[in-house]
C-alpha cells in the first residue's frame, strides 16, 4: 500500500510539474501579447461559457448533489450553485474585464537624472499563478480572465466540492483560447481531488511567481506554512457593522441586515454586530426583529439576550466565529473606541463598517480600524472587485504586502525600470 501512495504521489508530481513547465512557456508568450488580443480573446471566452453554460450546469449539478449528501450548509450550498443568472453573471464579468485598461506596460513614473538617464517604471505581469480555492466554481472564470489580461497564466487547483463545476468552466476557457493568439496552455486546472496535490504545487517555487489560497482557515494556514512561494493571502472575512448612537435608524435597520443575510456564505457577509448601548431598546430592537424574520439565529452578550427569550448567549468562540451561514453575533458598547478595540480583538482585518451620522465619529472609525476595507453607511457586503469598478477579483487580500483588499488587474502586476542613456559609464 505505502508503494502504492508513493506511485500515485510522483504521478501527480509528474503531472503537476509538466503543467507548470507549460504554464512557464506560455506566460513568457502572454507577456508581449497586446491588449487588442487579449480582449479579443475574453470575450471569445465568454462567449463559449455562455454556449457550454448547460454542460457546466450539468456538472455543477454532480457538485450539488454531492454537497447535499455531506449535508453541507445552506449558504455553502449558495456558494456552491450555478444557475443561469450566474453563468450570466460570469460571462458579463468577463467581458467587463476586457474593456478595463491594461496595467501591462504602463508608465507608473518616470524621472531624469543629472548624469542625463531616463528612467522609467513600467507595470509588467508577475508571470505564473497559482490559485488554490475551495468551494466557488465562478473563481476558475474569474481568476482566469484577470490573469490573462494581466498577462499571467494561471494554474488552478479547486475543491472537491467544486471539482466539476470549475472542470467545466476550464475547458470552456481552453476551447475558446484554441480560437485566439493566446495557448490554452495559459489556464490549466489540477484535474485531481488528492491533497497531495496541494503540497506538490506549493514546492514548484522554480516554476510558479505566486500562489493565492481562497478559503477558510485551515486552508490558509496550510499554505503559509507550507509554501515555497510567495502567498498573498486571502483570510477569513470576519466582518462588523457598528450602529453608532447618531445612526440614522432607517439606514441602519436596512444596512444590518443586508450586511448579514443578502448572502450569508460570502466573505463579505457581517458576522458581528456591534451597537451603542444607547440603542439597545430602540433601534436594535428593530433589527433583530428583522434578522429574524428573515431566517438569522442571533447570539448575544449578557445585555442582548434580554431583549428576546429566542436570543441565545454568545460565548468567545462566536466573536472569534465566521460563520458564513445565517447566525450573527451582538454585542452593546459605549462608543466608537469600544467598537474599535473590539474588532481589533477579534477581527480578521477584512471589511468592517459604521453606520453613524456624526462625521467626526465616522473618521475616527474609517482612520484607526485596521482592515482591508473600511466602510461609513454602506453594507459589509459591497467587498467585492466587482462592486469597485475591477470587473471582478482573486479574492480579498487581507495583508499588508503587495497587495490588499480586491486583488484586480492592478494587484497582479510587478514593476521594472527601463533606463536609457545615451552612452554613459559610472566614474
Amino acid at each position: 500500500m505505502k508503494n502504492k501512495n508513493l506511485s500515485m504521489k510522483n504521478e501527480i508530481k509528474y503531472k503537476i510539474e509538466k503543467m507548470c513547465i507549460k504554464a512557464r512557456e506560455s506566460a513568457n508568450q502572454l507577456m508581449t501579447i497586446s491588449t487588442i488580443k487579449k480582449n479579443k480573446a475574453l470575450n471569445v471566452i465568454a462567449d463559449r461559457i455562455d454556449l457550454d453554460s448547460g454542460k457546466i450546469l450539468h456538472e455543477n449539478a454532480k457538485d450539488i448533489s454531492k454537497a447535499e449528501n455531506n449535508n453541507l450548509s445552506d449558504a455553502m450550498l449558495d456558494r456552491l450553485m450555478l444557475n443561469n443568472d450566474r453563468i450570466k453573471d460570469i460571462t458579463n464579468s468577463i467581458r467587463e474585464i476586457s474593456i478595463l485598461s491594461d496595467p501591462i506596460g504602463s508608465e507608473i513614473k518616470k524621472w531624469d537624472r543629472p548624469n542625463g538617464l531616463n528612467i522609467s517604471q513600467i507595470r509588467v505581469p508577475l508571470g505564473v499563478i497559482g490559485i488554490i480555492y475551495e468551494s466557488r466554481p465562478n473563481v476558475a472564470a474569474d481568476a482566469s480572465a484577470l490573469s490573462l489580461k494581466s498577462g499571467n497564466t494561471i494554474i488552478l487547483r479547486g475543491g472537491s466540492e467544486s471539482f466539476y463545476s470549475s472542470r467545466a468552466i476550464v475547458e470552456s476557457i481552453q476551447t475558446g483560447l484554441k480560437k485566439t493568439d493566446i495557448s490554452p496552455e495559459s489556464v490549466q486546472m489540477i484535474d485531481t481531488i488528492d491533497r497531495d496535490a496541494v503540497g506538490i504545487l506549493l514546492s514548484m517555487n522554480k516554476y510558479i511567481d505566486l500562489i493565492i489560497p481562497r478559503g477558510g482557515k485551515s486552508l490558509i494556514e496550510r499554505v503559509q506554512k507550507d509554501s515555497k512561494i510567495a502567498t498573498l493571502a486571502h483570510l477569513d472575512g470576519l466582518c462588523h457593522t457598528y450602529i453608532d448612537e447618531d445612526a440614522d435608524e432607517k439606514m441602519a435597520i436596512n444596512i444590518a441586515i443586508n450586511a448579514k443575510m443578502r448572502r450569508t456564505g460570502i466573505c463579505g457577509a457581517t458576522e458581528t454586530l456591534l451597537c451603542h448601548r444607547n440603542l439597545k431598546n430602540s433601534v436594535l430592537c428593530k433589527v433583530i426583529n428583522g434578522l429574524m424574520n428573515a431566517g438569522c439565529e442571533i447570539r448575544g452578550d449578557d445585555e442582548v439576550i434580554k431583549l428576546n427569550k429566542n436570543i441565545q448567549l454568545a460565548n468567545e468562540k462566536d466573536w472569534n466565529t465566521e460563520y458564513l451561514d445565517s447566525i450573527i453575533s451582538i454585542k452593546l458598547v459605549s462608543n466608537v473606541n469600544e467598537a474599535i478595540k473590539h474588532i481589533e480583538k477579534y477581527g480578521s482585518n477584512h471589511t468592517d463598517s459604521i453606520i453613524t451620522e456624526n462625521k467626526d465619529t465616522a473618521e475616527t472609525f474609517l482612520k484607526e480600524v485596521n482592515s482591508a476595507i473600511v466602510l461609513h453607511n454602506a453594507s459589509t457586503q459591497y467587498a467585492d472587485g466587482g462592486e469597485f469598478g475591477m470587473g471582478s477579483e482573486m479574492g480579498i487580500a487581507t495583508g499588508k504586502l503587495h497587495a490588499r483588499g480586491p486583488v484586480g488587474l492592478e494587484q497582479l502586476t510587478t514593476y521594472k525600470y527601463q533606463i536609457r542613456g545615451n552612452g554613459q559609464v559610472r566614474p
